[in-house]
């Protein structure tokens, strides 16, 4: 009896140690420590969550990009530019002389003073009649208004908030930033900047008009710079959000979006059949005006899924035939319509040769209509 006594008596100091340990005395504490860790691995799974989402994403962009296959001689560069940031780069100068190779060009047209299409406009006006075999449009800015600080346009040089392509006209960033309505300075930093932070900035901008508004490029930097946090971007992170607000503020002072597309229609218009326009754009909103005002030249609106529209273009070959008994190795993709044929199904973007030698050139793609 006195050994069962003693057993009993063992697993009941056991168990009365147990229940009594500090780990047990405390499990408040326990599952605190528990909650943390798995918001702690929450966050990290979502982070890498995000990440492969976007690794993804990127590869995909990628994948669907028509990278030009032409390698540029380094040193030739060199030579020929060498260094100077402010001298002009043609970009795509070697795709561009392939597009318009096959053509016959008595009557060209290049408007590389382009600035979302204000000087082809005056293109299309001037030549009202069909007979312009090429035409090509240049959407980029020269460096010249860039850097020149009493214009506006520059993040990093201080000057008034203008923005005007034409000195001539009247409305200018100023009048945007101090003036219009809360809801439509956010919406044009939204779209047309394509900003995540837009609401953020909209609401500072509007704050600041109590006390006097922004008149100079660098109170509105400044201002930039003070509501950007360092997460976003790192510690120049306020740069890339500057450069999209002045983006926003210069296409919505020039009216760019919808002047480039009349201006489309105006080179379209000028060219004779089997004439060629080719379009150089360099932010995201220029290209996606370019690809949907060409599928509307062809008839085969991108965003219209009405049957016979479809049945309209799919009645055309998918194939080009050779232009002056020429085979163009360039054209990968095409897109047949009623009135046109679209050479580039996707955008022909930079060798990494000339991303490398003009980074300039990094953001730029190539789109070319064909009239029938």
């Amino acid at each position: 009896m006195a050994a069962p006594a003693a057993a009993a008596s063992a697993k009941s100091l056991i168990r009365k140690l147990l229940l009594h340990s500090p780990s047990q005395r405390s499990p408040f504490r326990f599952s605190i420590s528990t909650a943390a860790t798995k918001a702690t691995y929450s966050k990290l799974a979502s982070k890498n969550k995000a990440n492969r989402a976007n690794k993804q994403k990127a590869e995909l962009l990628l994948k669907r990009r028509t990278r030009s296959g032409r390698e540029l001689d380094e040193d030739g560069f060199s030579k020929q530019f060498g260094k100077d940031n402010s001298a002009h780069v043609p970009v795509l100068l070697g795709e561009v002389l392939d597009v318009f190779a096959s053509v016959p060009l008595k009557s060209f047209v290049d408007c590389t003073l382009g600035a979302a299409g204000h000087s082809a406009t005056e293109v299309g006006g001037k030549h009202s009649d069909p007979g312009i075999q090429g035409v090509l449009m240049d959407l980029g800015m020269s460096s010249m208004q860039v850097n020149n600080a009493e214009r506006g346009f520059s993040v990093l040089s201080d000057g008034p908030l203008d923005m005007r392509m034409d000195p001539q006209a009247s409305l200018t960033a100023e009048d945007i930033v101090n003036t219009w309505p809360d809801s439509e300075l956010g919406r044009i930093l939204r779209d047309y900047g394509e900003e995540s932070n837009w609401f953020s900035l909209q609401n500072k901008i509007v704050k600041a008009r109590s006390t006097g508004g922004l008149h100079s490029t660098n109170e509105l930097v400044n201002l930039i710079r003070t509501s950007t946090s360092w997460t976003r971007g790192g510690r120049h992170g306020w740069i890339k959000t500057a450069t999209r607000v002045f983006q926003a503020l210069r296409i919505a002072v020039n009216d760019e979006l919808n002047t480039l597309r009349d201006s489309i229609h105006s080179c379209f218009d000028c060219l004779a059949p089997g004439g060629r326009l080719a379009v150089i754009s360099f932010h995201s909103l220029e290209d996606r005006i370019v690809k949907q005002t060409f599928l509307n030249i062809t008839n085969c609106s991108q965003e219209s899924t009405g049957e016979e529209e479809e049945a309209e273009c799919s009645n055309f070959p998918s194939k080009i035939e050779p232009y002056n008994g020429k085979n163009e190795t360039w054209i990968k993709q095409i897109v047949q319509g009623k009135h046109a044929v679209i050479l580039t199904k996707r955008p022909m973007t930079p060798s990494e040769s000339e991303e490398k030698l003009n980074p300039r050139s990094r953001s730029a793609k190539l789109r070319v209509i064909q009239k029938k």
